[in-house]
């Protein structure tokens, strides 16, 4: 295969640029306007579907509902096209979803979530041009003896790019789309309609505190110095991990917009799947101690477990840890609440843990009164599965099924539907993609005794401040 590259060190020659043609490249829509205007076109589409969904069915002499006129495969393809497109907060909120709700999802949403991580666009080489002039300068391609036109990687925020420089140093050069960090606020609000509109959300449930959180998060993640910083701070709260390695921040060319670092080698996590049982236990046991050490000693979460986050080295072991973005300081209350949680769960006390999953905002107290019996019984599920002896086979998601059909007759009841709180979202986002990954390697790993360990172990303490989390301050995309 024949990797493109920018012409090196020619300078101002767009004509060239514009020969770089890719079937994938599509220019990221940046104006307000023309934003809308998506927005626009993909509730036109979904409704155009629902329609037609709703007269099948009625031909069929069937009844319709709105929620299986809504999520037809068809209009799966519509949105997860026109989201792909957007790119920015409309994609990512996308792929949050999938993390957070695993495979606990409707097979058709799922479809929604599964085209979003598969289909982004990168931006055609005149955009990508434009953008590093604006960071550069018009000389950029003199700082570097080759510069790969094609992405190795591209998501929702930006997209990621191959490059050496005259002195034979391989770098990673993350690149923001542009308009995203500007059309955050307006995107997630956009969303917000959609699912209102939809009747997807109750009308009573008030969702104002997650779009807020929402907004604050992804205006994070698009900060890449801010990024910068947290991918330093990892590498020195790691360097006593031999199991995980980090890249090394290139300040000379990072800005707000780009993000430059080492690249470090590695092939895809899922890779992994072939590998000895052995192999796969202890990368899944190193992911969750990790996960263990962020929640409960540094109280500090990198809360986004995409699995393109992660890389794999056969040759070292290793695994590989990138994108930053979404790092976030953990609570003290939050901490506390996952480790009562925790414990009562080693102990196999059912009210215990209904109590701490109440406190921690798991549940809200409405739907343990109105469904007091409903949720023991997924308590039980859960409970039995920690009680078996040995490690726990990840790969084994029979009980999984089982929930997931309490789950649904739960959330029928739309009066007790809760959300929890923001700093629990997000962490919570961490351990099910976690979780998500370990099943996917079909990994057995002896989480009880890690936690029983770590958590005993365990001191509370408070991290110190993230230097106003680098204010204005991966070789994945975001």
């Amino acid at each position: 295969m024949t990797t493109r590259q920018f012409p090196v060190p020619r300078a101002g020659k767009d004509e060239a640029l514009a020969d770089q043609r890719d079937d994938k490249g599509r220019s990221v829509p940046s104006g307000r306007l023309a934003r809308l205007g998506v927005f626009g076109r993909m509730a036109g589409g979904v409704a155009g579907g629902m329609v037609a969904e709703g007269a099948r069915r009625l031909a069929n002499g069937e009844r319709p509902r709105i929620g299986d006129m809504l999520l037809t495969p068809a209009n799966a393809v519509r949105v997860a096209d026109q989201l792909a497109h957007l790119r920015g907060a409309a994609m990512k909120l996308g792929q949050m979803i999938s993390m957070d709700a695993g495979d606990m999802l409707p097979p058709e949403l799922a479809t929604i979530l599964a085209r979003l991580r598969e289909r982004a666009h990168h931006m055609p080489p005149q955009q990508l041009n434009a953008v590093l002039t604006a960071e550069w300068g018009r000389d950029w391609r003199r700082k570097f003896a080759q510069f790969q036109a094609h992405p190795v990687a591209a998501a929702s925020i930006g997209q990621v790019h191959r490059a050496r420089l005259p002195d034979g140093r391989e770098l990673a050069i993350k690149v923001q789309y542009p308009g995203v960090k500007q059309s955050i606020d307006a995107d997630i609000d956009n969303v917000a309609t959609l699912l209102r509109v939809s009747g997807v959300l109750p009308a009573g449930l008030d969702i104002a505190p997650l779009l807020v959180e929402a907004k604050r998060q992804l205006h994070e993640e698009a900060d890449y110095l801010r990024e910068g910083a947290m991918m330093t701070r990892y590498a020195e709260r790691l360097a006593d991990a031999p199991g995980f390695a980090v890249p090394s921040l290139y300040e000379p060319l990072t800005t707000a917009n780009v993000l430059a670092m080492t690249f470090v080698e590695g092939v895809p996590v899922e890779s992994l799947e072939t590998a000895p049982q052995e192999t796969r236990d202890r990368a899944m046991a190193d992911l969750i101690a990790l996960a263990l050490r962020e929640l409960l000693d540094w109280r500090l979460m990198q809360t986004d477990p995409n699995f393109a986050n992660y890389r794999w080295q056969p040759d070292t072991g290793r695994i590989v840890l990138l994108d930053f973005g979404a790092t976030r300081s953990v609570p003290a209350a939050t901490s506390d609440g996952y480790r009562d949680l925790l414990f009562a769960g080693l102990a196999g006390d059912r009210d215990a843990v209904r109590d701490a999953a109440v406190a921690a905002g798991f549940l809200g107290a409405p739907a343990v009164l109105r469904h007091r019996a409903l949720v023991d019984r997924m308590i039980d599920v859960i409970l039995g599965e920690l009680d078996k002896p040995g490690p726990f086979d990840f790969g084994d998601r029979a009980f999984v099924g089982v929930l997931r059909e309490q789950g649904t007759e739960m959330a029928r009841d739309r009066e007790s539907w809760h959300i929890p709180p923001v700093d629990t979202l997000f962490v919570q986002r961490k351990i099910s993609g976690t979780a998500l990954l370990a099943a996917r390697l079909k990994a057995r790993v002896d989480v009880r005794a890690m936690v029983a360990a770590h958590a005993a172990a365990a001191e509370p303490r408070s991290d110190p401040p993230l230097q106003g989390e680098v204010a204005g301050a991966s070789q994945t995309a975001g």
